[in-house]
């Protein structure tokens, strides 16, 4: 058999949620990640902060420590409607601001409503997003084709059932579970047992390594990056991550700079 690359620690599958808007109800979600040991991408609009549900500008960076915090543009406009430099001041503002509050670089983003084309996607990576997810979903746990237009195997409305597949899933290494929403709909639909009832069936999974999109990003084109021999029996670790591995049965890591020749 070949070299299988996984995820770090040699898990096979990753589980990452993603949560819109930045509102009073993240609170209450980032608390029962905490306490579960999962990690969530939280996409902040950073123009409408401090007003109505949404949280304030001074809790952002305390409350979402340790997960990650992300571009969902200043105002949550529909980008593709709006004029070339708009859309690039709605994405470099809001990237400027966040970092400014949170303290490190932003570079994920989400599509406010869910909507984009070929134009907004090369504007945003002119602003330097790497990865933006839409509100389409795959139902599968497959690795984006285009990190641009990430989809999410779920919304969290049917994360349960797609939890329990999850679980039992082993068909093939670097497997993506992904669950999207808003926090502020468990208020609007009473079901805050169910975000309950799934941190506790997916906690402490020891084949699933707990990431947010930018990490789960930064390893999959790690990964990408790896140079190797014509007879793919030696390889080089370009990058800055470390890179877990299987062959011939065992596991093992390439280093950031090493060159390891299987055997």
């Amino acid at each position: 058999m070949g070299i299988r690359f996984l995820y770090p620690e040699g898990k096979i599958k990753t589980l990452t949620m993603s949560y819109d808007d930045g509102v009073v109800q993240d609170r209450r979600l980032v608390k029962l990640f905490n306490e579960s040991g999962i990690k969530g991408t939280f996409h902040i609009n950073s123009g409408i902060l401090d007003q109505g549900n949404r949280i304030a500008s001074s809790e952002l960076k305390a409350l979402y420590a340790g997960h990650e915090v992300s571009c969902h543009t200043v105002t949550h406009p529909f980008l593709e409607r709006l004029p070339r430099t708009e859309i690039e001041r709605e994405i470099r503002e809001d990237r400027r601001r966040l970092e400014e509050l949170c303290g490190y670089p932003v570079t994920g983003m989400s599509y406010p409503f869910g909507t984009w084309n070929d134009e907004v996607i090369a504007i945003a990576k002119s602003c330097g997003i790497v990865y933006s997810r839409s509100t389409r979903t795959s139902g599968g746990f497959g690795i984006p084709q285009n990190f641009m237009a990430w989809d999410a195997t779920c919304h969290h409305r049917e994360m349960l059932e797609k939890g329990a597949a999850f679980r039992e899933f082993d068909r093939y290494p670097l497997a993506i579970f992904y669950v999207w929403g808003h926090a502020y709909e468990f208020d609007n639909n009473s079901n805050w047992h169910e975000m309950e009832e799934f941190c506790r069936m997916m906690s402490n999974l020891p084949d699933v390594w707990y990431a947010t999109n930018i990490e789960i990003y930064r390893y999959l084109e790690a990964i990408r990056s790896l140079v190797t021999s014509a007879d793919g029996g030696i390889v080089y670790n370009p990058t800055a991550v470390t890179v877990w591995y299987a062959y011939n049965e065992k596991t093992g890591t390439i280093r950031p700079g090493e060159t390891v020749t299987l055997n």
